[in-house]
């Protein structure tokens, strides 16, 4: 999946849509420091009031909302793994509403395994996302609805609980304080922990051999997580992909690069991304890195960047993502660092970027077109070598 079908899927959660219906939810309670299930109910969905509805659908969105391999990360399941969470998970996708309760419930014991530090409550949903087909010409009458792409799925989300307030409240009738105790804990919808969505759905196809998961934080997936309860295989974040990346440039190249040739490299990968942007996210293996250094001006030896990748990921063979390479490049800025002060530049705008020697000292000199501002102030241009 990329960040548009997940843009898709997340967009269509709400309430009274035909083109995602939400047939069951299913609702398990789970004590803290305990490894069995204290409660479960499966019911459903459109039997809950409005407002609830609304408070899940607000939950399913906020699991489905990041950046991709930073936040959410398409899995691709282990083969021949132990009490399969694939085989799991398809035989509830292909079943009815007591099957499907059955096998969310064997993956409600693969995620209990290890204690919670607090009660939570994990919540599963069973439902059909229908994409519409795209008109065959404009002069069709044919609705875009007519034909749809029907995607049976699983969304799961995993949510702790909060201690309710205690407060002081005043009764009016009785002309008195009252304290006020509430004794049942607190769903926290707002912020779930984790969750995934199974199975995968990349533009018409629906990939059962690919989970999505969530993680707690963005770019600090739960290993734990992916392997033992999804059994997912190894997965490398944006993170991790763009620091392999630059230990791979330095092997090769050094550590020393001009800004201009850093904006160079950049675009060339940017290319690369908005040429495949139909497509899968493209990846860079090492024939890659060696075109695009090579295409940016640098004289780079294939071989050289082939034992980089071995040494640095023990994979000459590794992919990397070009999307976590680049910044977003068109949004996003990154930094100059210096011990005077940081400078947030745009990443096609590091061709304006120079560092030089004046008098003596090195400084940061950036090429601009109309006369820079401090605090609402225009600076007044300065003779270069003027004291």
């Amino acid at each position: 999946m990329d960040k548009k079908d997940v843009a898709n899927i997340r967009k269509q959660l709400k309430t009274d849509n035909d083109l995602l219906r939400i047939s069951d939810i299913f609702n398990v309670y789970i004590m803290k420091e305990s490894t069995d299930i204290y409660h479960y109910q499966r019911q459903p969905f459109e039997m809950l009031d409005s407002d609830q509805q609304e408070l899940f659908m607000n939950n399913f969105k906020k699991v489905l909302t990041g950046q991709m391999n930073e936040k959410l990360f398409e899995l691709k399941f282990k083969r021949d793994a132990e009490n399969s969470s694939q085989l799991i998970l398809h035989k509830g996708l292909l079943g009815e509403g007591e099957d499907w309760q059955e096998q969310m419930l064997q993956m409600t014991e693969k995620m209990i395994q290890n204690p919670f530090e607090k009660d939570i409550v994990i919540t599963f949903i069973r439902g059909e996302y229908m994409k519409p087909t795209k008109k065959r010409s404009e002069a069709s009458e044919e609705s875009s609805r007519d034909t749809v792409y029907s995607h049976p799925f699983t969304l799961c989300t995993v949510n702790k609980t909060e201690e309710p307030k205690k407060e002081i409240q005043f009764d009016y009738i009785e002309k008195e304080f009252k304290y006020k105790v509430e004794v049942d804990p607190v769903i926290d919808l707002k912020n779930p922990m984790t969750g995934f969505l199974f199975p995968c759905i990349t533009n018409h196809a629906s990939d059962v051999n690919h989970v999505l998961y969530a993680a707690p934080k963005a770019n600090e997936p739960d290993f734990h997580f992916i392997e033992e309860v999804l059994n997912g295989e190894e997965i490398m974040t944006a993170q991790e992909d763009k620091a392999v990346f630059e230990e791979v440039i330095k092997s090769v190249v050094g550590d020393r690069l001009s800004p201009s040739t850093l904006a160079k490299v950049y675009s060339e990968i940017n290319t690369t991304i908005e040429e495949n942007e139909e497509d899968e996210p493209p990846k860079l293996d090492y024939k890659d890195v060696e075109r695009v250094l090579t295409n940016s001006g640098e004289k780079v030896e294939g071989d050289k960047i082939k034992e980089a990748f071995q040494l640095i990921t023990d994979d000459e063979s590794y992919e990397l993502k070009a999307g976590s390479i680049v910044p977003k490049y068109k949004t996003k800025s990154i930094k100059i660092q210096t011990m005077i002060a940081n400078i947030s530049i745009s990443p096609q705008d590091l061709q304006y970027v120079r560092q030089v020697n004046y008098k003596g000292k090195r400084c940061i000199m950036i090429e601009i077109e109309e006369d820079a501002e401090i605090d609402g102030f225009k600076m007044l241009p300065e003779a270069f070598g003027e004291e």
